[in-house]
């Protein structure tokens, strides 16, 4: 019984030496008009640079109907996603893989009883990150209006 505790403790070090170092991921949303900031939303979580982690996902939103015919409804899923795997050190910095789906629907744009627009921006790539540093990941301007959103990283380790 001695022997198999001190199996598991030797093996549990060994694991903790090999997790890598954690970081908590702060993703910030930014919403400008005619650069003006409008609206600024913050999703957090928790990471470690181990291989072996999965990575984070962060799922935020609404599922929305909207009709296709009398009595039928399907639903649009509206709202943030963001995917962050591969977190590493290279040369002092953090490299990631980061996917974001953010999507909204805007307000007073649509005639009453019809389907709602749906605004969206999908973003993906690797990102180098320094740490603790706030850095602008993917940037997109609306090819409508004079908007603009923004996906922001600060990567702050975890002591």
């Amino acid at each position: 019984m001695k022997r198999g505790l001190l199996l598991l403790a030797f093996a549990l070090a060994a694991w903790a030496q090999d997790t890598g170092k954690f970081y908590r991921l702060d993703f910030v949303v930014k919403e400008f008009d005619d650069n003006k900031l409008v609206s600024a939303k913050t999703y957090s979580t928790f990471m470690s640079t181990d291989d072996r982690s999965r990575g984070a996902q962060i799922r935020t939103g609404n599922r929305v109907p909207y009709s296709v015919g009398p009595n039928q409804f399907q639903y649009a899923d509206v709202g943030v996603n963001i995917d962050c795997q591969k977190l590493s050190e290279v040369g002092g910095q953090l490299v990631a893989m980061v996917q974001a789906d953010v999507s909204s629907i805007p307000s007073g744009e649509a005639p009453p009883g019809s389907s709602p627009l749906i605004r969206q921006n999908r973003w993906n790539g690797t990102v180098v990150i320094p740490p603790a540093k706030a850095t602008t990941l993917f940037s997109s301007d609306d090819l409508n209006a004079k908007r603009k959103m923004q996906l922001e990283l600060t990567a702050t380790p975890v002591k």
